[in-house]
């Protein structure tokens, strides 16, 4: 299974709480961080909802190891 490096690249200051609590539910705490999760369905919706305040790269198995 794929995994996503997650980085956390624009403030949620000026945007909804939920997407605030989105940002924080993916581990993301401060400006500049990243997280890799597992590629699945409810990671990729949490993605969607936020895309505008982070970026999203795919790493293939053996990168991750």
């Amino acid at each position: 299974m794929s995994k996503l490096r997650i980085t956390y690249t624009r403030s949620t200051i000026g945007f909804a709480r939920d997407q605030k609590e989105t940002v924080r539910s993916l581990g993301l705490r401060k400006l500049g961080q990243s997280v890799i999760k597992p590629d699945n369905p409810a990671i990729r919706g949490m993605v969607f909802k936020v895309q505008h305040l982070v970026t999203v790269e795919e790493l293939p198995d053996e990168v991750t190891a």
